[in-house]
């Protein structure tokens, strides 16, 4: 494939303006005049959900090409090509440690395959995860490395699984086996670290107050957007303009959530920036996502949609009973069922994340086009704390594997051979993570 474009510009084009750099995303101006595309940038994602999913209807009756989507599954049915579902992979490091902490064990070994050591002191200790091993390699040249994300309590001191540091249970990233790497919670921070705006450190009293002497990060560059769209042929001038609008519309999910002043009941403290209804922030968090990698900020994310253990309610949904409670459910079938709800509901706002992904042009496809895309938990039955047939999906064709089949992995597989390949779909080629045996097979 060839492009024509008026006038070529670096990849490293900024847009800038007080205080503000606003990386663009892939334009056909950034080739020479006519020349082959380059290769495509690949990107890593990360999306867990916690305290285990009803299997029963999660796993596919069939293996292959034609199996049909299960109740929770049924949401990302219109991504069926772009999607590969893995059964039968198990977090064996969490066996090694013996004793209580399930759920401890579960994060703090998922993407690493190395047994969290037991403390509820500074001295934790894991292993370097998989997505930072890829970062070190592919996201060395981007302005933010990795991105780490939750939606929930960053907390990292204390005792948060019998025995186990609340680091285990909060941190799914460790940049090596010392050092957990804490996720932002907070929106509003995520976007000014990307786009450098303001102090995210500053409290909502002082950064309102500076508002008010600030416009828009987009109003703030817009003379700079002006003189580099005079050098642009229309389909990037198109590309400019949707992608800046995607930036106004987070930057006003953001603004709205900071200046929402309903009483929280019971009260907590709600960070500045952080929406009140759940599917809202789960959202904007994969929004932050989506231009991060659309203007190449980041090429690799991790997101915990909950913590393990995590006892979010759901009203929205009618499950207004704390998740984790409810995965003890000794096979109530009211408990099940509102389980069920939970996991089919996470499910449906991740359609969303990938919709999003497929929707955004990236040089010859789109995002999801060029990304590998992780979407599970390391716990499969929550009642019975069971690490074994791990729900687990890939999305995404970085890879080239394609999509359309459900996959039985043999008994006893560790999960982290499906890392080391998602790994090699990203350019990173390593021979070991963790307790891997070898790399998996997702082609067909």
């Amino acid at each position: 494939m060839t492009f024509v474009s008026r006038k070529q510009i670096s990849r490293r084009t900024l847009l800038r303006g007080a205080g503000t750099a606003i990386a663009l995303p892939l334009l056909d101006a950034m080739f020479p005049a006519i020349r082959a595309a380059a290769a495509p940038v690949r990107r890593l994602s990360v999306v867990y959900v916690p305290n285990g999913i009803i299997m029963k209807d999660w796993t596919p009756a069939a293996t292959g090409s034609g199996f049909e989507f299960t109740r929770i599954l049924k949401p990302l049915e219109p991504f069926r090509s772009d999607i590969t579902i893995v059964s039968g992979l198990a977090s064996k490091a969490s066996l090694a440690v013996p004793g209580g902490g399930d759920h401890a064990k579960a994060t703090g070994s998922f993407l690493s395959g190395v047994a969290p050591k037991r403390t509820v002191g500074a001295d934790v200790h894991a292993g370097v995860t998989f997505d930072q091993i890829a970062a070190n390699h592919i996201g060395a040249t981007t302005r933010v490395p990795s991105l780490q994300l939750s939606c929930e309590d960053p907390r990292m001191v204390g005792n948060c699984d019998t025995g186990f540091s609340c680091a285990y249970t909060n941190c799914l990233s460790w940049k090596d086996g010392d050092t957990p790497m804490p996720p932002e919670v907070n929106p509003r921070s995520v976007f000014e670290r990307l786009f450098g705006t303001l102090d995210p450190s500053l409290d909502p009293a002082t950064r309102a107050r500076r508002a008010l002497y600030r416009k828009s990060i987009l109003d703030l560059t817009r003379e700079n957007t002006k003189k580099l769209e005079a050098d642009l042929g229309a389909s990037d001038k198109r590309k400019v303009d949707e992608y800046l609008s995607s930036i106004r519309d987070v930057e006003k999910q953001i603004a709205d959530a900071e200046n929402d002043t309903r009483k929280i009941v019971p009260p907590i403290d709600k960070p500045s920036g952080i929406p009140f209804e759940f599917a809202g922030y789960l959202k904007l968090m994969y929004d932050l996502q989506v231009i991060a990698m659309q203007s190449d900020l980041t090429r690799v994310t991790t997101l915990l949609v909950g913590r393990e253990g995590s006892v979010r309610t759901y009203p929205e949904i009618a499950v207004p009973d704390p998740h984790h409670p409810l995965t003890h459910h000794r096979n109530n079938p009211d408990f099940i069922e509102k389980v069920t709800k939970i996991n089919a509901y996470h499910a449906e706002l991740f359609a969303y994340f990938l919709g999003k992904l497929k929707a955004t042009p990236d040089g010859d496809g789109s995002l999801l086009d060029h990304a590998s895309v992780l979407y599970g938990g390391a716990l499969s039955d929550g009642n019975a704390h069971s690490h074994v047939n791990l729900p687990l999906l890939v999305a995404g064709n970085a890879g080239g594997h394609g999509g359309g089949r459900h996959i039985m992995a043999p008994k006893e597989t560790p999960a982290t051979n499906l890392f080391l390949t998602l790994m090699n779909n990203v350019g990173v080629n390593e021979d070991k993570v963790g307790d891997s045996t070898g790399r998996f097979e997702l082609a067909g």
